[in-house]
């Protein structure tokens, strides 16, 4: 696979090819948002695959942002171009029904509902990493630049990633709890 920069390049080709550049998102568009995700996992030293999923995780849609710009029998050619690892990582997160995964991802063996084909797996310890991982950077960076998502959503995303701490980084779980910080003073917040 060709480098991290040069994959990350034609990777912003194909997002702008399929009009990420014009589609609105909390904090511009929905391209920047992309690529501030990207960033943010390589701030937090992620490696090549899931830096480039961050780029991606948005091309099948997600339970959150609905908008699709690739349809699934095309995940070949995302993966082609990012390569299979990041391809599933994508798939991963963009399968998600989070009201019916979120609430028990914590645990080794919880069930991970998949919304496009109805059926549910155990993911693996690198599986479940990754998609903590991802859900964190690309929940953060909507936090960061909407005061009125992170003064809503805020304090259960807080819930959710003081749950998820064992499968984030080191720098996520201090991100985490830096950007969501004074938003929820229940039970499970944070230290």
């Amino acid at each position: 696979m060709p480098d991290l920069t040069t994959t990350t390049d034609r990777a912003v080709a194909l997002l702008r090819e399929f009009g990420a550049e014009g589609i609105a998102h909390p904090g511009g568009t929905l391209l920047a948002h992309l690529r501030r995700v990207q960033a943010r996992l390589a701030t937090w030293q992620a490696r090549p695959a899931l830096q480039l999923a961050g780029l991606c995780h948005a091309f099948y849609g997600t339970d959150g942002f609905p908008t699709a710009l690739l349809p699934l029998d095309r995940r070949h050619d995302l993966a082609g171009l990012i390569g299979a690892e990041a391809e599933a990582i994508v798939y991963l997160y963009a399968s998600c029904d989070r009201k019916a995964t979120h609430p028990a991802l914590h645990r080794a063996d919880a069930d991970f509902h998949d919304r496009f084909t109805g059926r549910t797996r155990v993911p693996g310890p690198q599986s479940r990493r990754d998609f903590a991982e991802l859900s964190a950077a690309n929940e953060l960076d909507i936090a960061v630049v909407d005061p009125a998502f992170r003064d809503t959503w805020g304090p259960g995303l807080l819930v959710l990633f003081t749950r998820l701490r064992d499968l984030l980084s080191a720098d996520a779980w201090l991100e985490c709890r830096t950007a969501l910080a004074g938003l929820d003073s229940g039970p499970g917040a944070a230290n």
